[in-house]
């Protein structure tokens, strides 16, 4: 299996490392495996949804 680094997932989803980070480490990232100090993300994996937002009921945008 393929993996990429924090770096890459977030330069490939948009999103700070850090952000990445806590999502390894809350589960989130289906195949993630810690080697070390580094989180390997299989290139596969889809970018997990950000719940600090929420959807306002109503609002179509």
């Amino acid at each position: 299996m393929d993996y990429m680094t924090l770096r890459e997932a977030g330069e490939k989803w948009g999103i700070s490392p850090r952000q990445i980070n806590y999502y390894c480490s809350d589960g989130r990232i289906p195949g993630a495996e810690k080697m070390g100090r580094v989180w390997l993300i299989p290139k596969n994996a889809e970018k997990p949804i950000d719940r600090r937002f929420h959807k306002k009921v109503g609002d179509d945008k």
